[in-house]
C-alpha cells in the first residue's frame, strides 16, 4: 500500500525571542488525510509553531517543507488558517470581511463566500456588521475565513474558543466531514481535550517548546484502554498461563516484565492466584486506563518531575 503524502514536515525548528527560546528543535510530520491534534499548556509553543508553519513568523533555525516542496511561498497558498484571535474589521459586515480576505489571497469566484457562510451557519448574518456579533459568531467567521478556497491543509488554533456546546459539536462535524469527504488535512490545537479526542487521528504533545511525544489515535487508545496491568518476574510463563486460563481476554506482552490483559472484568485477585500457583512472581497488579486528558496530565507530571529531579 502506498504511503500517504507528507503534507507538512518540520525539522529541528527553533524560535527564539532574545534569550527566550519558545520552540526548541521541534520535529513534526503530518501526512495527507490526518487530523493532527497539538496538545500543550498555555505558552507551550503551539501558536508559535503554527505561526512558523504559516509564515507569520520566521524560525530562528530549522526547515519546513509543505506538500513535499521547500518553495513555501507557493505552497502556503494551499493553507487556510486561524491562529489566536481572528483578525476582523469590526465596522464591516461578515461578507465584506470575507471579500477582503478572498481578494488578498487571490481566491477566484465570489461564490466561495456564500459557501463558507453557509458551512459556518452564518448565512443569515452575512450582511451584519461584525461589531454586533457575539464572541462565538466572530469565532465562526474566523473559521469561515480559514475555509475560503477549500484549503488542502487547515491550521486551526483553539477554533472552538467562545463557542456554545451546540456549536462546538457543529464545528466538530464540519471538520470531520471536510476531512472524510474532501480529504482535507487538519492541524488543530485545543485546550478542551475531550473534544479533541473525538476528532484527532494523531497527537503531538508539546511542552516548553519541545515536542515530547507524537502518537496515533490507535496507539493512544491502546495505551488508554482499561486493562489489567501486571508486572511479573517471568513474562513467558505468565503469558502462557493467562492465555490458557483466560482465552476470552486479550493478552499482550510489553517490555521485558509487563503484561496487559484487555477485556477482563472479574476480580483481579483471581489472576494473582493463577500466576502464583503457576510459579510466577507477581511484582505489581492493578487496573489501568485513561482518557486523553488523564494521559496528557500523567505525561506532563512525569516530565515535570524529571525536570526538578
Amino acid at each position: 500500500m502506498k504511503e500517504p503524502e507528507k503534507i507538512l514536515e518540520a525539522k529541528d525548528i527553533c524560535k527564539a525571542y532574545g534569550k527566550n527560546m519558545v520552540l526548541n528543535q521541534v520535529n513534526l510530520t503530518i501526512k495527507a488525510g490526518e487530523i493532527y491534534g497539538l496538545v500543550g499548556e498555555n505558552g507551550a509553543g503551539k501558536s508559535s509553531l503554527m505561526k512558523v508553519i504559516t509564515g507569520l513568523t520566521k524560525p530562528t533555525s530549522g526547515e519546513i517543507s509543505l506538500f513535499g516542496k521547500k518553495n513555501l511561498e507557493d505552497e502556503r497558498n494551499k493553507i487556510g488558517c486561524l491562529i489566536e484571535n481572528p483578525a476582523l474589521y469590526m465596522d464591516m459586515t461578515a461578507r465584506q470581511n470575507l471579500e477582503i480576505q478572498r481578494t488578498q489571497r487571490g481566491i477566484p469566484g465570489k461564490s466561495s463566500i456564500d459557501e463558507v457562510l453557509e458551512i459556518m451557519d452564518l448565512k443569515d448574518a452575512g450582511n451584519k456588521r461584525v461589531k454586533a456579533f457575539s464572541l462565538g459568531m466572530k469565532q465562526r467567521l474566523g473559521i469561515a475565513i480559514a475555509l475560503l478556497g477549500r484549503p488542502q491543509l487547515l491550521i486551526l488554533d483553539e477554533p472552538i474558543n467562545g463557542l456554545d456546546p451546540t456549536k462546538i459539536i457543529y464545528v466538530r462535524e464540519v471538520l470531520k466531514n471536510m476531512n472524510e469527504e474532501d480529504g482535507t488535512t487538519i492541524l488543530i490545537s485545543s485546550h478542551i481535550l475531550p473534544e479533541l479526542h473525538q476528532l484527532a487521528t494523531v497527537y503531538g504533545f508539546i511542552h516548553h517548546g519541545k515536542m515530547l511525544q507524537q502518537i496515533t489515535d490507535k496507539e493512544l487508545d491502546e495505551k488508554c484502554r482499561r486493562h489489567v496491568h501486571i508486572e511479573v518476574d517471568n513474562v513467558e510463563k505468565a503469558s502462557c498461563i493467562l492465555d490458557e486460563r483466560y482465552p476470552e481476554s486479550q493478552i499482550k506482552v510489553y517490555l521485558r516484565n509487563v503484561i496487559k490483559v484487555f477485556g477482563y472484568n472479574k476480580n483481579i485477585s483471581d489472576i494473582t492466584k493463577e500466576l502464583v500457583y503457576g510459579g510466577v512472581g507477581v511484582e505489581k497488579i492493578g487496573y489501568e486506563g485513561e482518557d486523553l486528558e488523564e494521559y496528557y496530565t500523567n505525561l506532563l507530571s512525569e516530565v515535570k518531575s524529571n525536570e526538578t529531579a
